[in-house]
């Protein structure tokens, strides 16, 4: 059976009527499905049951992306994009599973996407197609797309009580997802009792955030946060601008009056988008402070390492991750996988200075011996900062255990690549095949990789820790100690071992957000 399509093999029934996806290469396909319904700004709200049978063979709308028109893609030998249409009204999930036996109960694993939360989807990098994963792990592989930006988190509270939540209308979406996956993955082989999050950069955020929501508690039961963490208090995420005020510069920029709230309503996605980011450009050159992401409120109570840890997350076994240098710049030096220990200490003491520089030389190496000297600048102290916060928080609090990991891996791609943010990708989606730059080191290498993160994911979400043969044992974090899985060419474990690092860095080099921002908008003012 290499092709299946049609209403008795492949057809499902869920909740709100039966959708019909297909089967090929060994794994029924459902894409597109619609798990809610919202108007702008307010609350999801379930799907109106249909008759007939609906198709599920098309992916849905991604969410309008926070800059117009987009970038051009770059560098897509090192991960490759793919491209589909926007629209605010974006609430769709595809599952991929070998089985559609209620009976199965396979593990469900749920992939969030990241890009902050301003940008992104479940399809924008090829490697975040589930296939890999559902048949080389026996599991149901969930993906899904949800409002960002304007669209999902505008607090525009003070325009009504229906918009009482919006500025956490993006996360709303998530928790509507994941009510869906509750009632309705059985049907497609799925364990409703077993479900994973795993997210990347904005995603893992955005799933550190959900255990954070009442609302959310029954709905996953383990959580993966891959160079994911980000506070409240982010650069990334954090306003300082009192909400009708941002509100209000927008609809200036569209030419509306503060009375004139409903045509702002109704204002097309791709001039509200543009004028948005207009509006954000004028408050932050008065000094204010614009990032897009949840607001503390009770319906999501705050980040977890400044605010109490609800009683249902501590429950929840966690693994956090991060990339050595997360967000590296360019480093002025040819083939760094093997320049000499001169060149190395020259370019960091260039960096820093001869004293500052023989310093960080001497800690770099205690913390992280055998790993090349030469980024030792750019370890990242913008994310893992935060993660630290939250794997203390969170260990301190839970009674289930939370594990760490640190990527120091370096490619020999392009004579030397260290791990940055989103190598993992490509491995823990079983997917290295899909990005020619992962075999740079060999092919080989890049397949015992690919089993590490695939493995240790699934069994993690198989069974709640990830211990696998291939890696020494890996105890989680306890007793005020954060104890990291090293992933390079020889995987180890170290504990508390770059507190002293993290802290010298924090005081030489402050750390720099990366630019998700893009360029500023300097073509002509549409006419509205």
């Amino acid at each position: 059976m290499d092709f299946v399509y049609n209403d008795k093999d492949t057809t499902v029934r869920t909740t709100e009527g039966r959708l019909r996806g297909f089967y090929a290469g060994g794994l029924y396909q459902f894409r597109g499905i619609k798990y809610a319904d919202a108007k702008r700004f307010e609350a999801p709200q379930r799907v109106q049951p249909w008759e007939g049978i609906k198709d599920a063979t098309s992916y849905g709308y991604c969410c309008t992306g926070a800059t117009f028109p987009k970038n051009l893609p770059t560098d897509e030998i090192s991960m490759g994009h793919r491209f589909w249409p926007e629209s605010e009204h974006c609430q769709y999930l595809n599952i991929w599973t070998q089985s559609l036996d209620p009976k199965a109960a396979r593990p469900v694993m749920v992939w969030i996407h990241g890009g902050g939360y301003e940008e992104g989807s479940s399809l924008d990098l090829e490697v975040f197609d589930g296939s890999s994963t559902a048949l080389a792990q026996d599991v149901v592989f969930v993906s899904l797309n949800h409002r960002l930006n304007v669209f999902g988190h505008l607090d525009v509270s003070d325009f009504g009580p229906q918009y009482a939540n919006s500025v956490n209308a993006g996360l709303a979406d998530l928790v509507a997802a994941l009510e869906w996956i509750r009632d309705n993955i059985a049907a497609f082989g799925g364990d409703p009792g077993n479900v994973t999050l795993f997210g990347h950069s904005g995603g893992g955020g955005k799933i550190s955030a959900l255990m954070q929501v009442p609302a959310a508690e029954g709905l996953f039961h383990k959580a993966i946060i891959m160079s994911g963490i980000i506070p409240d208090d982010n650069p990334l995420v954090r306003t300082e601008v009192p909400a009708r005020e941002l509100v209000l510069e927008i609809m200036k920029e569209l030419g509306l009056c503060e009375g004139e709230f409903e045509c702002f309503l109704r204002c097309p996605e791709v001039p509200l988008v543009r004028a948005t980011r207009r509006a954000c450009q004028n408050i932050t050159a008065r000094g204010g402070q614009v990032g897009w992401g949840p607001r503390k409120n009770d319906w999501y109570l705050g980040f977890a390492g400044y605010n109490p840890v609800t009683e249902f997350s501590k429950k929840i076994p966690v693994i956090n991750g991060n990339c050595i240098t997360e967000f590296q710049m360019p480093i002025p030096i040819e083939n760094t996988r093997n320049c000499n220990s001169v060149q190395r200490e020259n370019y960091v003491k260039t960096v820093l200075g001869e004293e500052k520089g023989a310093q960080l030389l001497d800690i770099f190496r205690k913390a992280y011996p055998g790993v090349n000297e030469v980024y030792a600048p750019q370890t990242d102290t913008f994310f893992r900062q935060g993660s630290l916060a939250y794997l203390h928080a969170k260990a301190d609090a839970s009674s289930a255990p939370v594990w760490s990991y640190m990527v120091t891996y370096e490619s020999d791609f392009r004579g030397g690549t260290m791990a940055y943010h989103g190598t993992e990708l490509p491995y823990a989606f079983h997917n290295t095949d899909m990005v020619p730059s992962t075999f740079a080191s060999g092919k080989e290498e890049a397949k015992r990789l690919e089993k590490i993160f695939s493995d240790c994911f699934a069994a993690f979400a198989r069974t709640g820790d990830p211990n696998i043969p291939e890696l020494p044992y890996w105890p989680p974090c306890k007793d005020g100690h954060i104890t990291n899985m090293i992933i390079d060419r020889k995987c180890e474990v170290r504990t508390d071992h770059e507190e002293e690092l993290q802290a010298f860095l924090l005081e030489a080099l402050p750390p720099v957000p990366p630019d998700f921002f893009g360029p500023k908008d300097t073509d002509e003012r549409w006419i509205y």
